[in-house]
């Protein structure tokens, strides 16, 4: 029973609101300026928002409700609220109810509020879930961006996207609590679509505190009505705080301080040179990475290892990276090839104990799942070429919440190479590595890059940002602040 309701819990994204937020929330849009004539809650779950919204909005003509859990249906029923004649609760799945036609038949001023599902379509797929809109790639990713998992999505975020539809070129305000990721890719899809926005803000909400759950979330608050979109959105870090960073569009991309971008733009050109690499994709860690203990390489499945050194590199993962643990390490990982579909056939001759070793864990090898594996030769790995094996690199974790850029030599005797968590510059020289680990980590640079990046993604430092710094222009920037 425990596991049925915990599996309904995910594939309804079930976060219901708790009274005391949803009556913040109002009172927030009261605060705005919003008094609308109809409010609409299109998943209202047990009817917390509904309650909020006939005690703050005196002057609302009607209040709708619509909800799927018959569970839920009940016990708004039994709540003081379901009394007021302006509430009008309906029984239906968002995903298949006549939105078009309810909406047409709302007149005046509407305010659509509530808070949408907190679960991805691929939740969904492990669970078995069915609550979801028809099979459609909308985001239109394909080839590898698809493969890579790029076409997974929030179902909050499909949902909000219906509802902005249904507001264009109405008097309209949208209230919804949400991820903040989920709130900047509506903003990305209605700049793509050129859609009507004439407001567009979040405010910070302790999703710990109310939820339980370890997410950036927020009020997302939308307005539509006006005839010259605003693609930009005013960030607060609270409900009560008055002051924002504004985030925005400049050459196209998604900036995360527009006034802080704006001051630094000349340091903007992501054909200026730079290329940040990704390290070692091997997808088999059991068999590939080694700990070295004493004389003996040990690999992830407790075997003793004996394989000779050629293929043999010192490993420093992400986490080592963003601890300063760059100078020594333990870990080594197997390197089957100097680029990108080299044959490998080459082992056997060169090192018969390491092609003996690969073959004898093909069956870990050859299952690999990721489709990039298919039509390369046996054993392949990817993010290696020339680059790799250099003696001086500067690396940074994607992961990591922080700009701690490191300056790594040789480890052992040996490049030291990195996992797929990490971004680095590769040199052949110190004196060139160490002129560029000066630059970025220069107050101007850090600033650049700090401008650009949205610290609560799930990998917030990327490969794009961090190739959009001209390296140029920030010497003569730091030449020009020295005089």
């Amino acid at each position: 029973m425990i596991r049925t309701i915990h599996k309904t819990k995910i594939e309804y994204g079930d976060f219901q609101t708790p009274l005391e937020l949803a009556e913040k929330v109002c009172q927030k849009l009261v605060q705005l300026g919003v008094s609308p004539d109809v409010i609409l809650e299109p998943t209202c779950g047990v009817g917390n928002f509904i309650e909020a919204a006939g005690r703050s909005f005196k002057s609302t003509n009607k209040i709708i409700g619509v909800e799927l859990n018959s569970y839920y249906l009940q016990e708004l029923e039994k709540k003081p609220i379901f009394q007021d004649e302006r509430v009008e609760i309906r029984e239906g799945n968002f995903f298949d109810f006549d939105w078009s036609s309810l909406i047409t038949s709302l007149n005046g001023k509407i305010l659509i509020i509530g808070n949408f599902p907190w679960v991805t379509n691929s939740q969904q797929g492990t669970i078995g879930g069915i609550n979801l809109p028809q099979k459609a790639n909308f985001q239109k990713y394909n080839g590898f961006d698809a493969i890579a998992g790029k076409s997974n999505f929030d179902i909050s975020e499909w949902m909000l996207i219906q509802v902005v539809h249904w507001l264009q070129n109405r008097d309209a305000n949208l209230a919804m609590l949400c991820k903040t990721s989920v709130a900047r890719k509506l903003l990305s899809y209605l700049h793509s679509k050129k859609l009507n926005i004439s407001n567009f803000a979040t405010y910070k909400i302790d999703a710990r505190k109310y939820f339980n759950a370890t997410v950036e979330a927020c009020l997302l608050f939308c307005k539509f009505g006006s005839n010259s979109p605003k693609y930009f959105c005013d960030v607060f870090s609270s409900f009560e705080d008055t002051n924002y960073y504004r985030i925005g569009y400049r050459n196209s991309i998604l900036v995360r301080d527009i006034d802080c971008f704006d001051q630094l733009n000349k340091l903007y050109n992501p054909s200026a040179g730079l290329k940040w690499r990704s390290g070692i994709k091997h997808d088999c860690s059991d068999v590939m990475e080694l700990r070295k203990s004493g004389n003996l390489f040990i690999n992830g499945l407790g075997e003793i290892v004996e394989i000779e050194d050629i293929y043999v590199f010192p490993l420093i993962k992400g986490s080592d990276v963003a601890q300063n643990r760059i100078k020594t390490t333990e870990r080594y990982v197997l390197v089957t090839q100097n680029f990108v579909g080299e044959p490998t056939e080459q082992i056997k001759d060169l090192a018969p104990k390491t092609w003996k070793y690969l073959e004898s864990h093909a069956r870990y090898l050859d299952n690999r799942k990721s489709k990039i594996y298919q039509n390369n030769p046996r054993f392949s790995i990817f993010g290696v070429g020339a680059y790799t094996f250099t003696h001086w690199k500067i690396a940074i974790c994607g992961l990591y919440k922080k700009l701690d850029f490191r300056l790594v030599g040789i480890i052992n005797n040996k490049p030291a190479v990195f996992d797929d968590t990490v971004y680095f510059l590769s040199f052949d020289e110190e004196e060139a590595a160490l002129r560029t680990f000066e630059l970025l980590t220069s107050p101007s640079a850090i600033n650049f890059y700090s401008s650009l990046i949205f610290w609560d993604e799930k990998r917030p430092i990327k490969s794009s940002i961090l190739n959009s710094l001209n390296l140029t222009a920030l010497v003569n920037m730091t030449e020009l602040d020295r005089d």
